[in-house]
């Protein structure tokens, strides 16, 4: 029985022959990032803002996050997030900032703790009590930004010293522009900006760079094999041999994200959505933006003069 491929082994298509027009449609997609960020600002959720955490464990085996979300959504308190950790009956709820001093804040937690008590009634016990200030969501956007910046850093040094400098260069560019368009996705669409978009940041990046890796891989062995071909011709020889792993890889990532999409429910929707654009903007930019970079940094040419001066 022959075996079902979704790619063929043997494609040739001339991927850097549409370079520039990647290039100019890359090039739009960061400059409307650029300008949404700033212009429209990102929608920060309560890790950022600052807010209040309310840990509570309902009666029963599993706690009714839809129930719960209609309960206090209707207390006019602004955004409000549930999410279940550890046990399926222990959920942790956070509200939003209140307006004023201590005292706006302690009203809204006698608000939350009225109604879960009329849903719920005095089987519903309360763990912990917590109020997340301004200074304490700065220091965790802060730590979010560094955590960013530092993988980026680490991923340079990786590919540098696995690589030639060349190859580093242009996988920091490619990530660098998925983590723009990502973000400018996030202030296009409105989608709450918190902890879990940082950690969809960083998987987009691991995902971006297990990608470009695998290519560029490639792109050393046929410089071994092939030393007179054109550098372009070269790329797209290398593109088309991990052709068919780099479009099973995507495809079924994004079987599994999509399924979380529709099924997930909102709590999670954001990172979601953040991770299906990073599949396809990190595949994007691994043949498009990765990749044509050894071109424009003479890859080949640093690799015959090092070549030359070795040999004796």
């Amino acid at each position: 029985m022959r075996a079902f491929r979704l790619i063929p082994d043997d494609t040739h298509i001339p991927f850097m022959r549409y370079q520039y027009w990647a290039y100019a449609f890359s090039g739009a997609l960061v400059l409307l990032a650029l300008i949404l960020v700033p212009l429209k600002g990102l929608n920060f959720g309560i890790d950022f803002r600052g807010g209040i955490l309310i840990e509570v464990r309902v009666p029963g085996e599993e706690a009714d996050l839809g129930a719960m979300r209609a309960t206090l959504g209707g207390l006019a308190l602004g955004e409000v997030a549930l999410q279940t950790f550890g046990a399926p009956n222990d959920v942790l709820i956070r509200v939003q900032r209140q307006e004023g001093g201590e005292e706006a804040q302690q009203a809204a937690v006698s608000a939350v703790r009225a109604a879960l008590d009329e849903q719920f009634g005095e089987d519903i016990s309360y763990r912990r009590v917590e109020f997340v200030g301004p200074k304490v969501s700065s220091e965790l956007l802060w730590a979010g930004t560094q955590a960013v910046l530092y993988s980026i850093i680490a991923i340079l040094a990786y590919v540098w010293f696995r690589f030639e400098w060349q190859y580093a260069i242009g996988a920091i560019i490619a990530l660098i522009h998925d983590t723009l368009t990502t973000i400018g996705l996030f202030a296009l669409l409105g989608l709450e900006f918190n902890l879990a978009s940082v950690a969809a940041l960083l998987t987009i990046v691991g995902y971006s760079l297990n990608d470009t890796v695998v290519i560029y891989d490639r792109v050393r062995e046929n410089l071994r094999k092939y030393k007179a071909m054109p550098m372009s011709e070269l790329l797209d020889r290398s593109i088309n041999d991990t052709l068919a792993r780099t479009v099973m890889t995507s495809a079924t990532t994004l079987l599994a994200l999509l399924a979380l999409a529709i099924f997930g429910g909102p709590v999670i929707r954001g990172f979601v959505i953040a991770m299906i654009w990073g599949v396809v903007i990190g595949t994007f930019s691994t043949i498009y933006v990765a990749s044509p970079m050894l071109v424009h940094f003479n890859l080949r040419r640093t690799i015959q003069q090092t070549a030359a001066t070795e040999t004796p």
